[in-house]
């Protein structure tokens, strides 16, 4: 685990994370940083840098938590689509080394965006947690 990887930290519970789901291979919990409410972010628990580096397991287990935590956000918000992106390096987009896929609720008119570099309010990401945490199926 390296020393300065946030979701490391998250995932030993060493840093603030606003968790929705969690299973052995998985970690699920709201973008610190979203650019819409709902912003949800499913990482390895294991470290991987990215795509290249992660092995067909860890990424298929990310595949799988994907389907029911898009569900559960499409359930629990309404939106009228859900984005899906998996970066893979800094000259694609990638911010955070460490394997993770992005949902991201999107309506009608909404500019498409990845990232942002506004804090989200911690009273807002945790009940937004709870909320999609709520609405995920047995």
């Amino acid at each position: 685990m390296p020393e300065d990887c946030i979701f490391c930290q998250i995932i030993a519970g060493d840093a603030k994370g606003y968790i929705v789901d969690e299973d052995e291979y998985t970690m699920t919990f709201m973008d610190a940083f979203p650019v819409v409410p709902g912003h949800t972010l499913i990482v390895t628990k294991n470290h991987y840098d990215n795509i290249l580096d992660a092995d067909a397991e860890a990424i298929a287990a990310v595949g799988r938590r994907s389907t029911s935590i898009a569900k559960a956000i499409k359930s629990a918000l309404q939106p009228e689509g859900l984005g899906v992106f998996q970066l893979n390096g800094a000259a694609a987009g990638q911010t955070v080394f460490h394997y993770h896929m992005h949902l991201i609720p999107r309506n009608d008119g909404e500019q498409l965006e990845i990232h942002s570099r506004i804090p989200g309010a911690p009273e807002d990401l945790a009940a937004m947690a709870a909320r999609i945490k709520e609405a995920i199926e047995p």
